[in-house]
């Protein structure tokens, strides 16, 4: 439901019983019945995850304040929200074309302005964007991303929106990758296609020294699957699951992974978009509560030369009335394969990417399996809904907007041109350099006709400044990205 009928459900409930609830300003529930007034005091994570029982007129009652139960629908619902539950700060986040989070932080009283007219910033500061001498553009929040923080103090609340970017004349920007792969998945569904992708996203755990700074000695010397004392991430991962949780995230999994300090935590599928707004927000938490408990959290692809890197292997699926699963599949397989080398210069955007590839299950061959885990594509063993192909060769440092635009665009082409996948391709090999990786989407059709030239023009010149400055030298490689990615 939405939040309107959450509200008129929610409150109309118990007016049905001759009772009245109000909510105080230290947000306890308030329920007066009978001229007895029974207070529900509610936790810090109040809002997304509270059931208290009630016994009213000798009846069960149930308190549901969830966020899966309801979901902000436009703009008069989320400032109505936001003045119910006595939100004071609103962040205005969004992603720059290599994936890194940005926000600004506004009143609550702005947000309507928000709405409306856009809030300005500078996009000449922010890397690919603009330059200085057109530099002005405008966030728009997008008010069913509506998400309370729960790390931060339950006195002057706050709240994230993910945005859209606009232009002063109130055009579309073109570096907004959340707007394209908006755009392509709605011309996904005109064709006909539901898509749904979940990511898996890798991770490490390092050392803080003394003064706060990360070292380069993992937390741990754990291996997949182990469990404490040796695997040293246990609670770190706990306290990941529950905050995502009280955000909303679905959580499915977590363990460690293969490399010393390494962790995976998977969240459940869900379409393309919202996806892409999960993993930036994802990587956002674990970094925050990690940084709480005294650890750095980093998504590099290869922080230690001799272990295993961290991937982003990401599984898609989708519904076509025309055409039978397994036959989609090996449509989409087809399409993207065909198209997998052209786009790595965005899902593995960076020098250190390539240190990964080829090495600890991560892939260097081109080609597919099913159960595989050595190819670029694996069919994993499944059935009915859960039937859907894996991506291996992408990243956590890439854009996840760019990613998955990219992929479903290669996959809808597979569809359509019925291509199949027949290959034996296991000879052929995914790129092995980031150099590369550019030739290649530099001159690649595919590229221009799927992604706009400012976009590619500003997203390829920053690799090549890259090259420049790395060469291939891994420790250069890692030392770049360690604190920022």
């Amino acid at each position: 439901m939405n939040y309107s009928e959450f509200r008129e459900n929610f409150f109309g409930h118990f007016s049905l019983q001759k009772t009245k609830l109000t909510m105080d300003k230290s947000l306890n529930f308030n329920v007066h019945s009978n001229k007895t007034i029974m207070v529900f005091p509610l936790r810090k994570t109040e809002l997304y995850k509270t059931e208290t029982s009630l016994m009213i007129n000798n009846q069960k009652r149930c308190l549901f304040l969830c966020r899966r139960n309801f979901m902000i629908m436009n703009e008069t619902e989320a400032l109505e929200f936001i003045e119910e539950q006595n939100i004071k700060f609103i962040r205005l986040a969004f992603s720059d074309i290599f994936g890194n989070l940005k926000n600004i932080s506004i009143n609550s009283s702005e947000l309507n302005r928000a709405f409306n007219s856009g809030i300005s910033f500078d996009a000449s500061s922010v890397s690919g964007f603009l330059k200085i001498d057109e530099s002005d553009l405008l966030l728009f929040p997008d008010p069913s991303t509506l998400t309370i923080l729960p790390w931060r103090p339950s006195q002057g609340r706050v709240v994230m929106f993910m945005c859209y970017i606009k232009k002063p004349d109130g055009t579309a920007f073109e570096g907004d990758t959340r707007y394209l792969l908006k755009e392509t998945q709605k011309q996904a569904v005109l064709k006909g296609f539901s898509f749904n992708i979940g990511p898996e996203c890798e991770f490490f755990l390092f050392k803080l020294d003394e003064n706060g700074d990360p070292t380069n000695t993992p937390i741990d010397r754990g291996n997949y699957f182990d469990i404490a004392p040796v695997d040293k991430g246990e609670n770190i991962r706990r306290d990941i699951c529950l905050t995502l949780d009280e955000m909303g995230f679905n959580t499915e999994r977590s363990h460690h992974e293969s490399g010393p300090g390494q962790m995976e935590i998977d969240f459940t599928y869900a379409p393309p978009l919202n996806s892409a707004d999960n993993v930036l927000l994802f990587k956002n938490v674990v970094r925050t509560i990690s940084a709480q408990s005294g650890m750095h959290a980093t998504f590099i692809p290869k922080p230690l030369k001799e272990e295993s890197g961290s991937g982003m292997h990401i599984n898609l699926s989708v519904e076509y009335e025309k055409r039978e699963k397994d036959r989609l599949l090996e449509d989409m397989t087809g399409g993207i394969i065909s198209h997998i080398n052209d786009m790595m210069a965005f899902t593995n955007p960076h020098v250190n990417s390539y240190f990964r590839l080829g090495k600890y299950e991560a892939p260097a061959n081109l080609g597919w399996g099913k159960g595989n885990r050595l190819f670029s594509i694996r069919i994993p063993y499944a059935t009915g809904n859960y039937k859907r192909l894996e991506v291996r060769s992408p990243d956590p440092s890439c854009n996840p907007y760019l990613a998955f635009t990219l992929i479903i665009k290669a996959a809808m082409e597979g569809i359509e041109q019925n291509m199949g996948c027949s290959g034996d391709s296991k000879k052929e090999q995914i790129c092995s350099s980031l150099e590369k990786a550019v030739k290649l989407a530099h001159s690649s059709k595919f590229i221009s006709d799927n992604l706009p030239s400012l976009l590619i023009e500003n997203f390829l010149e920053k690799s090549v400044e890259e090259i420049k400055i790395v060469g291939d030298d891994f420790e250069t490689s890692k030392d770049i990205l360690f604190n920022r990615v």
